[in-house]
């Protein structure tokens, strides 16, 4: 379970934030998980639940945001968010696409008191 690392590696960027701005307390943390991040967002939560104990951030609430997956379509010139995890463009059937979107994994924004 990789997602143990991941949320180790969050709580320390976390803990770098807060101390940079004198915030005693981080109410919320909000991450973007792309569906092709290979992250998966429950196992996540489960292990934040875990570690967030003894950090700034022990009273926060983790958001997690699914980014579906986005193509770019070079065959229609077109930028396509779809739920398969395929690389056909939905608009023309051509494979001639690239990801552009959901394969990421971010900290997006961190809620913290001062």
């Amino acid at each position: 379970m990789h997602e143990m690392s991941i949320v180790q590696n969050l709580l320390q960027l976390v803990e770098m934030y807060a101390e940079r701005e004198g915030a005693k307390d981080v109410r919320r943390i909000e991450v973007v998980v792309g569906v092709l991040s290979g992250v998966e967002p429950h196992l996540l939560r489960i292990a934040f639940d875990t570690f967030k104990e003894g950090t700034v951030a022990q009273n926060a609430q983790l958001d997690l945001v699914v980014e579906k997956l986005r193509l770019w379509c070079n065959s229609c010139n077109t930028q396509v968010e779809k739920e398969e995890l395929d690389m056909i463009c939905p608009l023309c059937g051509s494979v001639d696409t690239r990801v552009v979107g959901g394969d990421e994994l971010l900290l997006k924004s961190i809620e913290m008191e001062v």
